[in-house]
Order: C-alpha cells, then sequence, then structure tokens
C-alpha cells in the first residue's frame, strides 16, 4: 500500500514538473500535449489547450510537427461574427481561434490540416502580431464538386463523378451532395478545358449550360455515372470537367477581424466553405506565398468556393507578395470598404444608417475620431467629410452615427457614407492570377495602390475598379492607383462576368455620371504587357487623370 503511494506521489511530481516545463518554454509542440498527427483523432481540443498554454508565454510558438491533423465539430468554439460578403448564420465554427494573443507563431511546418463538416478552419480575433505559416488546408469531403463529361446529346449529357470524395444521392430527381453532417443541391457549373485547365471561353456566368438548366431531371445510370436530362441550351465538350456548385457560403477558410500586424507565410488554401483569407476592420497585413489553388495531390480541378483574399475595411498596409490564384469560384483578390445608406436625420450632427446588402451587415463599422465621407447618392459625388462623435447599433441592420460638426444640409434619405478611416494602402506584386470563375483584382480603396509583376490569366477581367452606393455598397474610390510591368495574356476577358468591360475595366456604378466631379482618379498603367485576341484592353467611365502609356499591346 505504502510503495503505491510513492509510485503515485512520483508520477503525480513528475507530470506536474513536466506541464510546468512546457509553460515556461516559448515553444510548445501539439504533439507534447499527446496528439499523434496521422492518428485522424480530433486536434480541436488539442489546440484549445495550447492557445491557452500559448497566452502565458512571452514569445509563443505553437509548432505541428509535420503531418496530418483532423479537425472535428467535437470542441470547436462556437461565435457570432458578421462577417462580410458571407452568409449570416446563427454560429460559426472555430476549430483553431486565436484570439488576444500576441506575438504568436503557428507553424505548421508543411503539416495537412483536414476539416470535417462546415467550419471556420482559423480564426483570428483581437490579436497582434500574429504569424501562421506551412499550412494546408483542405477537406477529405469537399464542399464544392466535379465530374468528367462522358457523353453529350441533344437531350441529355452524362456525367463521371468521384463517389469517395463527393457522394450524393439523387432526390426528386435532383443531384443532391452529401458529407459530413450536411447535405446540398447542386445549383451551377463551371467548364473547364481538359487541355489548358482554364474556363472555357464564352462560358462564366452565362453558363457552360445555357439557361433554365435547373428543369434538369437525373438519373443514376450506375454509382457515380449520372445523365442529367434536359436540351440544354449549350453543351459542354465530352472530356472536359464541370466544377459543381453547391452549398451555402457560411466560412471563411481564415478570418482576421478586429487584429493588427497578421502575416501569413506559405499557407496553401486547397478548399473552404466560403472566402479564402477574409480580413475585416484589421491592420497591416502580409501574404507571402500563400496559394489557393487546387490541391496538386488530388485530381481536382477547383479550389476554393469562392474569393481568395477578401478585404473589407481595413486599414494600414497590404502586401500580397508571390502568391497564386487558381480555380476560385470567385474573384482572387477583393479589397473594398462598406457604403451604408442615409435612412433618417435625426438632428442636426447625427444619422439613422442602415447596412444594406444582406451578405454585410452588423459590423462596428465606425469609432470616436473616424473620417466619414458623406455622398450624394444619384452622381456619388462628395458633399462634405465628418468625423465620428459616437457610434451605436441597433440591430444587424441599422445604427446610429453622431458627428462633431454638423451634417451638410444637401444630404438626403438615400444617400451614403463611407469611413474614409478604415482603407488600406495596397501593394500586390510577383503574383499569379491563373484562369478563375470571375476576374482578377478588384480594388476600391482612396490609399495608394501598385499592382506589378504579375501575370493575369483572369477569365473576366484582370483588373477592375468599382464602386457604388446602390447594388454591392462596396465603397472606395481610387485616388492614387498604379498598374505596371504586368503580363496580361490571352485568357483575360474570354467569359463574360458583371462589369467586365475590358481587360482592365473602371466601371464604378454611377447613376447619373458628373462630367464635372468623376468618381475616380489618378490612374497610371504603364510598361505592361497585353496579349488579348478580341476584347478591349482598357475601358473606363468617370475617371480623372488616366494615363495609359509604354504599353505594348501584341494580338494573339
Amino acid at each position: 500500500m505504502q510503495s503505491f503511494i510513492r509510485f503515485g506521489l512520483s508520477t503525480y511530481v513528475v507530470a506536474l514538473a513536466y506541464i510546468q516545463a512546457l509553460h515556461a518554454q516559448d515553444t510548445l509542440r501539439l504533439t507534447d500535449l499527446g496528439y499523434v498527427p496521422g492518428s485522424r483523432a480530433n486536434a480541436t481540443g488539442y489546440v484549445n489547450k495550447a492557445m491557452e498554454i500559448c497566452k502565458k508565454k512571452s514569445h509563443p510558438v505553437l509548432v505541428f510537427p509535420n503531418g496530418r491533423y483532423d479537425f472535428w465539430p467535437q470542441y470547436a468554439a462556437e461565435k457570432m461574427y458578421y462577417e462580410s460578403n458571407t452568409d449570416v448564420i446563427p454560429l460559426r465554427r472555430c476549430p483553431i481561434l486565436i484570439e488576444n494573443q500576441q506575438g504568436l507563431v503557428v507553424d505548421g511546418q508543411g503539416s495537412s490540416f483536414i476539416y470535417h463538416d462546415r467550419m471556420q478552419p482559423i480564426t483570428i480575433d483581437k490579436s497582434k502580431d500574429i504569424t501562421i505559416r506551412n499550412i494546408d488546408i483542405d477537406w477529405d469531403i469537399p464542399l464544392t464538386a466535379q465530374a468528367e463529361v462522358k457523353a453529350v446529346t441533344d437531350q441529355y449529357i452524362e456525367i463521371a463523378i468521384d463517389t469517395r470524395e463527393s457522394p450524393y444521392i439523387i432526390e426528386n430527381d435532383k443531384l443532391v451532395f452529401v458529407g459530413e453532417g450536411w447535405k446540398s443541391a447542386w445549383w451551377d457549373a463551371m467548364e473547364f478545358d481538359r487541355n489548358t485547365r482554364i474556363v472555357v471561353p464564352q462560358t462564366g456566368d452565362a453558363s457552360c449550360l445555357g439557361g433554365n438548366f435547373g428543369s434538369y431531371k437525373a438519373q443514376e445510370l450506375s454509382y457515380g455515372l449520372v445523365r442529367l436530362i434536359f436540351p440544354f441550351k449549350r453543351r459542354p465538350a465530352v472530356g472536359n470537367m464541370l466544377v459543381l456548385r453547391h452549398s451555402a457560403r457560411d466560412h471563411a477558410g481564415v478570418f482576421v477581424v478586429n487584429s493588427k500586424d497578421v502575416n501569413f507565410d506559405h499557407l496553401n488554401i486547397y478548399q473552404t466553405g466560403g472566402l479564402g483569407i477574409l480580413s475585416q476592420f484589421s491592420e497591416d497585413l502580409g501574404f507571402h506565398s500563400v496559394q489557393c489553388v487546387p490541391n496538386p495531390n488530388k485530381n481536382r480541378w477547383f479550389c476554393g468556393h469562392d474569393d481568395g483574399l477578401h478585404f473589407s475595411n481595413c486599414k494600414g498596409k497590404i502586401e500580397v507578395d508571390a502568391c497564386k490564384f487558381q480555380a476560385l469560384m470567385d474573384d482572387p483578390i477583393n479589397v473594398h470598404g462598406t457604403s451604408v445608406q442615409v435612412i433618417e436625420k435625426q438632428g442636426p450632427g447625427k444619422l439613422l444608417c442602415k447596412f444594406m446588402h444582406p451578405q454585410s451587415v452588423g459590423f462596428n463599422w465606425a469609432q470616436l475620431g473616424d473620417t466619414i465621407r458623406f455622398i450624394e447618392n444619384e452622381t456619388m459625388t462628395t458633399l462634405a467629410r465628418g468625423t465620428v462623435r459616437s457610434f451605436r447599433p441597433i440591430d444587424a441592420e441599422l445604427f446610429e452615427i453622431a458627428f462633431r460638426d454638423s451634417i451638410p444640409a444637401a444630404l438626403q434619405k438615400g444617400d451614403a457614407l463611407e469611413n474614409l478611416t478604415w482603407t488600406p494602402e495596397v501593394w500586390i506584386h510577383d503574383s499569379w492570377f491563373g484562369s478563375n470563375r470571375a476576374r482578377g483584382i478588384l480594388l476600391s480603396t482612396p490609399k495608394k495602390s501598385v499592382i506589378e509583376r504579375n501575370i493575369f490569366e483572369s477569365s473576366g477581367s484582370a483588373i477592375l475598379i468599382a464602386g457604388d452606393a446602390n447594388e454591392w455598397f462596396e465603397s472606395g474610390a481610387v485616388s492614387d492607383v498604379l498598374i505596371s510591368y504586368n503580363e496580361f495574356k490571352d485568357a483575360c476577358m474570354t467569359s463574360p462576368y458583371q462589369f467586365s468591360e475590358g481587360i482592365i475595366s473602371i466601371y464604378p456604378e454611377v447613376p447619373k455620371l458628373n462630367y464635372q466631379t468623376p468618381f475616380h482618379r489618378n490612374i497610371r498603367i504603364e510598361h505592361n504587357d497585353f496579349r488579348p485576341y478580341d476584347f478591349p484592353v482598357l475601358y473606363a467611365k468617370s475617371v480623372d487623370k488616366l494615363d495609359f502609356t509604354d504599353n505594348r499591346i501584341i494580338r494573339s
């Protein structure tokens, strides 16, 4: 009995000393906590414990020794986040939650992080000086599917689906994909050429299957071989790949909010349930060798569910360096603010305002001292600027905002506000924009922006400079843009998408053009190579001081 007590006490002392040592070291390995890479056990609980330990370190480094780490919903934090350009849902599942951390480095050492069910792989909230590096993000059962076209007739097409990766059922004559805890009906498709891996020309948002194809009937010939019965107005080519879009846009791959000095290095995002990396109300962000591409170790023709890098209401400096984007189902990069609409004047210095787009609501949109631009809705001209005295949310859509000085008398119900404080400088360089569903870079910020030494093979416009307060409510009239030493290849502008009027399309939504006060200004396009075969190189409206000089245009 006494020996048993001595043995138990000795074990306890050793274990206590080991735990104290873990807390004392700056570097913590997840395997120190008992996780075995490749075991397919749920890593979420181990990461929760690791994050608590890291908060007590002065210079924490959390290492995932090279291997496979699986993340399941059990033990994942569930947080209420309003995420820009993302469906509003009650709670987001956050298996890796970096919250109130400072100086943290997360090093995956080339590991694969494999996720199950619908969740947000990495969330960074209210944190500073964070580095994420050497990680692959993927799903075994992805939230997008694909199929090879096997046969085409006037009355049907036949497609082959990898049922191990994308299991499905036929429900009410429709193709419905099923996964770990979810099922979702197929609702759209993109066709990729089997030889070039680019979006087939003249498809895009015109749909590679033509209009009204949703009236098809699905018939299973054998498991994995499905006949889609319908007189499709446009028919894909046998041997080409269809990316079958399904499911909602409900979680970002990585969500950065209310944070500063966040850097990503050698991060590969192979699949997501929404935007790739969404940065929102955050400051000073760096992206180095980030890839949003199909997993090269699998026979996939698709990457993320939507955008690659999305920046909403950020400030400071954004750098995108040596990144790659291919086969995304939306734009590789989108930088913008959020316009809000005036609902009511509540006094000389106070307004009731509303978030207008259903996927961009609930933000803490302004802070004390922020500079706000008052915008006349139809001409999009600036009426004045004001300084925020207070901001009070009423619900997800409505808020009250007060200013230090009087509101301009000309401001009316239906006009708009833009927060100029939360706008970033942007430097996008030495990156590759392959063939994706939509455009290449969407840019809407008044701060200095440089786009240089990139290669574009976008199926729509390579660069879109938009901005509006009427439809998407994505704000940001540009005032200093340099586009130089880029190569625009002949895949650009080969399929139709919204606002894609030229390889470089400057297309603000201005209902009533005011020629005395253009919306955008100071755009320089210099020393670029364009290789189109039959499309406009540049389209622009409502711009003051637009320079297009020393560019080469070579017809493909």
